[in-house]
């Protein structure tokens, strides 16, 4: 039997995750053990980021839609409750971009739910 020593497909495993790690620091850009050991890590934490930004714009768009809400004197609570109790399906995403750049239009929203 032929003894298999991976040649093509290790040097081939190497490339691809030694240019994945090109732009990290010190030998973790070069060294196969540690470069794939940071590779790991980075991609743990950009997962972790992707969850993070989504509460994070999340949480900002509510900021925003309250302040939006505070010159007709209703709470954010209230609205959002009122929005769902009148079946009104907008998400907190486009209410804060209606609050932000159409006022008039979030205006018309406000006065449905409060009427």
């Amino acid at each position: 039997m032929v003894r298999v020593k991976k040649g093509k497909t290790r040097h081939k495993r190497r490339e691809r995750l030694l240019k994945k790690v090109k732009g990290f620091k010190w030998k973790r850009k070069s060294k196969y053990r540690l470069a794939k050991d940071a590779l790991h890590h980075a991609l743990e934490h950009a997962y972790v980021g992707r969850k993070e930004k989504k509460r994070k714009m999340r949480a900002l768009w509510q900021t925003q839609i309250g302040a939006a809400l505070k010159p007709f004197g209703i709470s954010y609570s209230k609205f959002i409750s009122k929005l769902k109790e009148k079946k009104i399906e907008l998400d907190r995403k486009i209410l804060a971009e209606l609050a932000k750049n159409h006022p008039q239009v979030f205006e018309k929203i406000v006065e449905e739910v409060k009427g």
